[in-house]
């Protein structure tokens, strides 16, 4: 199971990494995605979660959950779907602006309000 788990944790890296790497912004947003899923997991992966046992200290209880991790995750969530909806209307208006979804900084403008 941790094979598979890391396994899926790589390809979601290495997916991410490819897709950061790409000449317009549609794919970099993706790739972002990609990558905060695969971080997502990791910190999952990383909290040692048992099955059946309490996520609090009660005082008949064996073992317990370790809820920080669920917590980490939860808000992680919540931070990457907030940055993932403002990178998408600052990629929209930029495309908007310029007429280009390249994301190259000498790229040519070719868009409105350009003298050439």
């Amino acid at each position: 199971m941790e094979l598979l788990l890391a396994a899926g944790i790589g390809i979601l890296t290495a997916v991410g990494l490819y897709l950061v790497f790409r000449a317009h912004t549609f794919p970099v947003i993706l790739g972002l995605t990609f990558l905060s899923y695969a971080v997502n997991l990791f910190l999952f992966a990383m909290g040692r979660l048992a099955i059946d046992r309490p996520p609090v200290i009660v005082p008949d209880a064996a073992a317990y959950t370790d809820p920080l991790p669920q917590a980490l995750v939860l808000t992680a969530i919540v931070i990457s779907f907030g940055m993932t909806a403002l990178i998408v209307v600052l990629a929209l208006r930029g495309f908007l602006e310029t007429g280009s979804d390249s994301s190259h900084l000498d790229a040519p403008r070719g868009g409105k309000g350009d003298a050439s």
